[in-house]
């Protein structure tokens, strides 16, 4: 193995943070983190090698090494994992960087990352080009890519609390069982200076286009236009919620007429008995208010 040092090499002796979730995308978060600390040190690269006994102490872990001033933070697992160590680096200037090993990884999609190559998605830390990309953020809680606020986001509580199957088809059986119970929710939203009020099937406030590992709820949404993607589908008679649910998550559904698309800077909404989640994970009770925050995120793309 070659010396990094002995070549000038541009990383040797940067330190950076590397934080796992080693129970991501069952198992697989400790498996990358193994490929790609061993590519991150062989680069020269001083690694603190971490991961937290629960989200709350990997939160400590992530906030201790920004203020300790490491150069990036790394983080190995899913959405849940890049959510938490967004909140750890937003406006700090800097950079987060992926290596993906969660079930959905859409930020990592956002961000073109190698989705199942651990250590080419570390050679993207190592090559260090940076991207400046917006957050969305509610009090001081930022998310980076879409908050679910309705239909989706019942549907993620109940996928939540099954252990079979894996992956999309547990959010697809958790869809169907939401169905036969599912009535349409009022919604009051508020975009920038205009209230709406909706009877809805779903919410969903996107920074970016997709979540839930590709489902294009947000098609077209931007990372770094300052503006926040709100998307809302209408009441609609269950058959066509069951023959359209495909199409919501396909980024084809502009020629479903309950379907609302509308680009703002802040939304607040507001509906009755709805917990909203954003990363896949919990965010809040609804009412909430969401606002963009141009450019909050540096990151290894």
């Amino acid at each position: 193995m070659h010396d990094a040092r002995a070549s000038g090499h541009p990383v040797a002796g940067r330190e950076i943070a590397l934080l796992t979730n080693p129970t991501a995308g069952r198992g697989r978060g400790a498996r990358h983190r193994d490929v790609a600390l061993a590519r991150l040190r062989e680069s020269g690269f001083v690694v603190r090698n971490l991961q937290g006994r629960d989200a709350d102490e990997a939160a400590d872990l992530a906030r201790g090494c920004v203020a300790d001033g490491v150069e990036a933070l790394v983080v190995c697992g899913g959405d849940g994992l890049v959510h938490l160590g967004a909140q750890a680096v937003a406006g700090s200037g800097i950079p987060l960087g992926v290596i993906p090993a969660g079930t959905g990884n859409d930020a990592a999609r956002y961000l073109g990352l190698p989705r199942t190559d651990p250590a080419a998605a570390a050679d993207r830390v190592v090559a260090s080009r940076r991207r400046t990309i917006d957050l969305a953020r509610s009090g001081d809680r930022y998310f980076v890519t879409v908050l679910a606020a309705g239909f989706d986001a019942i549907v993620n509580e109940r996928a939540n609390t099954m252990t079979w199957p894996r992956g999309q088809m547990r959010y697809n059986l958790a869809t169907l069982a939401e169905l036969r119970t599912f009535r349409p929710i009022p919604y009051v939203l508020r975009l920038d200076d205009e209230t709406i009020e909706h009877e809805a099937m779903l919410v969903a406030v996107g920074n970016g286009p997709s979540f839930g590992g590709g489902l294009r709820i947000t098609e077209g949404a931007l990372l770094d236009d300052g503006l926040l993607d709100v998307v809302v589908i209408t009441r609609m008679s269950k058959p066509k919620l069951v023959r359209s649910y495909p199409r919501l998550f396909t980024g084809r559904i502009d020629g479903v007429e309950e379907y609302v698309h509308r680009r703002v800077r802040s939304v607040t909404v507001a509906a009755p008995g709805i917990v909203s989640y954003a990363d896949g994970e919990r965010f809040g009770p609804l009412p909430i208010t969401i606002e963009c925050v141009p450019g909050a995120l540096e990151v290894f793309a």
